[in-house]
């Protein structure tokens, strides 16, 4: 049966202060906070000891003190296993994103609290983290977890201005307990600020949560008359209605206002808030309501898949609200990170077989199947930016379809219908791709990777365009040789002589530095370089580097086949050689006077002097020289 608190003056400001602890409807599983706050003090464990001897009477009455008053310290460290539904988690395909970013994430949580996380896959492809720690360390940890692992939405509650300095409490710590909690971030408007609306953010869960704190932290300060009333959770569902309706009309007729923990939060007490008057008659409402339904309904079990759970429950639970207004039946599903698969229908006798069939109807609406698809394929079924499967989505919004990385099927999930639609245009698709592509795997060395791929992608792109191929060369940090070539038949064969003649090239080829005296480089290269396009031109699959001149660098670089290079060395070094035996200097002393009669106006004089004189016979030059300052 259901108890109602009366409540004086007197126990209400008790209970504010924190003296009577909170009443349960039932036996309850312990919360870390409760746990925290059932360890003993330190005098309570041990008292202190008597100052003077006593007599054995009092010396047994301190031993039994002693003996009446410890309690068995409990373990400072806690674990806690909190539940990411599918359709929250914010790496949904662990692939994709990489197992190794997640693992970052985790690690980086557990150097920032202390807590100790394990992670693991549910079938449902939730994620299940196991988080062990003191109780702080594990608060914080969840409220990382949440922000980091989990996807956020946000909600406002409304409470009065003056009661937001209670959601806030001394220093702040209320605000801190209570996000550490729910795992949530609050934003409270400053004192500046009349908005009264408090913003939180945060997992479905939290918010809820939250909020339901929130709102009894207001109540708590209301001045008008308050109760709390014990309703088993079970019947919480009758009390609000399908989609809140009763209890919203309760509140319009009663004008009290009534809060019902929402499904998410453990607990069984309903608090009423308004002028008295008011809250009782909607006590009393409250309490017809449930002595009713605890006389005529009664239960049945049925076992569902737990994939298929979340079918029943529906988007934002809509589905259960649906079945609940049809046939006034509550469904209860266990937790998501429960392993049973037994599901409750509670409701009248003539109404559950209704509402049995709306059941395994929703459950049944949805399917997952597979479709066999080689892995390497599954690019091409996506399409270029993913318009082959829009094409699809398109058509049957209502399915979801996931690749995983490596595995050669694709999973199907949604409405069975449009489940077997969208099956048998995928398989058509597997089937044409398989019938006309292909791919291989080539092993290069990784050091030649950059090269194949060539400045800014030249090389790769022009191979993948001329052969309609695609090409996957691994990046620096898989170290890894293996390269992929994908797409038809005839191009994948092109594609792989092309890149495997490129590496063969590369592993012969050879850099050599010869070293040429600097002065000789204009000689070699030539005017406008015509020497040495003549080198290039014997030597076609060697490139020739020279210095810049700013340099003042005598190494001339080489590089290109092994034994092309060593010919183009001995054919330079010969050049060299020449040009060292055929060239030879003479000084001749003029005055410094006579130097612009040399020179001439414009270098006219030297120019006629370098032109009538063979520059290898330096013998010529100097009577030309000496001409030029004594004429004949």
């Amino acid at each position: 049966m259901s108890s109602v608190a009366v409540l004086t003056q007197e126990s209400f400001n008790e209970h504010r202060s924190g003296l009577l602890p909170e009443q349960s409807g039932g036996a309850a599983v312990p919360t870390a906070g409760e746990e925290e706050d059932a360890l003993p003090t330190y005098k309570d464990a041990f008292p202190p000891l008597p100052e003077k001897a006593a007599s054995p009477e009092g010396t047994q009455e301190t031993a039994n003190a002693w003996t009446s008053k410890i309690r068995p310290l409990k373990s400072s460290v806690i674990t806690q296993v909190f539940h990411v539904p599918l359709e929250e988690r914010k790496y949904k395909d662990i692939n994709q994103f990489g197992e190794g970013d997640q693992a970052k994430v985790c690690v980086d949580i557990m150097h920032k609290t202390g807590a100790h996380l394990e992670l693991s896959l549910a079938k449902d492809q939730g994620l299940s983290i196991m988080v062990s720690g003191k109780l702080d360390a594990v608060m914080k940890a969840r409220k990382e977890i949440v922000s980091r692992l989990q996807t956020q939405a946000s909600a406002t509650v409304a409470i009065p201005k003056e009661h937001h300095r209670f959601v806030i409490g001394k220093n702040g710590e209320k605000l801190q307990e209570l996000e550490l909690k729910t795992a949530t971030k609050i934003q409270i408007p400053r004192p500046d600020d009349p908005s009264n609306q408090i913003k939180i953010s945060g997992t479905k869960e939290g918010l809820e949560k939250a909020k339901h704190e929130i709102l009894l932290i207001s109540a708590e300060q209301d001045k008008r008359a308050v109760e709390r009333v014990n309703i088993d959770k079970a019947y919480h569902p009758f009390i609000t209605g399908a989609y809140n309706k009763l209890v919203g009309e309760m509140m319009q007729e009663t004008s009290a206002r009534i809060n019902v923990p929402p499904p998410s939060v453990n607990k069984t007490e309903i608090v009423i808030t308004g002028e008295k008057e008011q809250v009782a008659l909607a006590v009393a409402m409250i309490k017809k309501i449930y002595e009713e339904k605890k006389k005529s309904t009664t239960t049945i079990a049925v076992e569902v898949k737990k994939s298929q759970h979340k079918y029943v429950i529906g988007p934002k639970g809509n589905t259960l609200q649906e079945i609940l207004e049809k046939t006034g039946v509550s469904v209860e599903i266990p937790p998501s990170d429960s392993s049973s698969e037994t599901v409750i229908l509670r409701g009248e006798p003539d109404r559950l077989g209704q509402a049995l069939t709306e059941v395994y109807a929703k459950a049944n609406s949805y399917n997952v199947s597979s479709v066999s698809a080689p892995s390497w394929l599954h690019r091409f079924i996506i399409g270029k930016k993913g318009q082959n499967l829009a094409k699809i989505t398109q058509q049957m919004p209502k399915v979801h379809i996931e690749f995983t990385e490596g595995e050669d099927r694709i999973t199907l999930e949604g409405p069975t219908k449009d489940v077997q639609m969208v099956q048998s245009q995928i398989e058509a698709i597997v089937l044409d791709l398989v019938s006309r592509m292909d791919y291989t795997e080539i092993s290069v060395d990784p050091k030649f990777h950059r090269h194949l791929i060539g400045k800014g992608g030249v090389n790769i792109n022009r191979i993948k365009e001329l052969h309609k191929v695609t090409v996957r060369i691994p990046p620096d940090n898989e170290k890894s040789n293996l390269i992929r070539i994908e797409g038809d038949p005839q191009g994948v064969q092109e594609a792989k002589k092309e890149l495997l003649e490129l590496a063969s090239r590369m592993e012969n080829e050879r850099t050599k530095d010869l070293i040429i005296e600097q002065r000789f480089h204009r000689a070699i290269i030539g005017q406008k370089g015509e020497r040495i396009k003549e080198v290039r031109d014997k030597f076609p699959d060697v490139i020739i580097n020279f210095p810049d001149p700013a340099q003042k660098s005598d190494i001339v670089q080489l590089r290109g086949p092994r034994n092309e290079v060593e010919k183009c060395s001995k054919f330079m070094q010969k050049i060299v050689a020449e040009m060292v035996e055929n060239s030879f200097s003479v000084s001749v002393p003029i005055f410094k006077q006579f130097h612009r009669n040399i020179i001439g106006k414009g270098g006219s004089n030297i120019k006629k002097v370098l032109s009538t004189a063979w520059l290898g016979r330096g013998e010529g030059l100097c009577e030309c020289l000496i001409k030029k300052l004594n004429p004949c």
